[in-house]
């Protein structure tokens, strides 16, 4: 049976995004932008490395839980780079191909020392919402 105007209206009404709702995803991927800047500058702090060898280390220090597609990536990188927290420069890899490297700039270490701190706030926060009663021992 073909839905009237009204159940029609009332489909599209739920569909849209209200505002606030909107803001919340804003900040969600404002929050998972930082955190996953936050794991490419703490990579880069041992060293320079390629894109694709960023995203291996993250892979492998996280005993292969975090998983960064090469879609979120680059573009965080080249994020990365017009924000002067990262250089950029060719080279060729181990596997005798040509690819870029990134490094740590100055602000790019100060940059990082500020996200360490956020983080750190941001998991005893959630700590104290997970553990109350242990939060409540302090």
């Amino acid at each position: 049976m073909p839905k009237s105007l009204a159940a029609k209206a009332q489909d599209k009404a739920q569909d849209r995004t209200p505002p606030d709702s909107q803001a919340q995803d804003k900040a969600r991927l404002e929050l998972l932008q930082g955190t996953l800047d936050m794991l490419i500058l703490r990579t880069l702090q041992w060293g320079a490395r390629h894109g694709h060898g960023i995203g291996q280390a993250i892979r492998a220090q996280s005993d292969d839980l975090l998983k960064v597609e090469t879609g979120s990536l680059y573009p965080a990188l080249h994020r990365l780079v017009k924000r002067g927290w990262l250089q950029a420069e060719w080279g060729v890899s181990e596997a005798n191909q040509r690819a870029r490297y990134y490094q740590l700039t100055a602000a790019g270490k100060a940059q990082l020392a500020r996200e360490q701190s956020r983080w750190a706030q941001l998991v005893d926060a959630i700590g104290r919402i997970m553990n109350p009663a242990a939060a409540g021992k302090d």
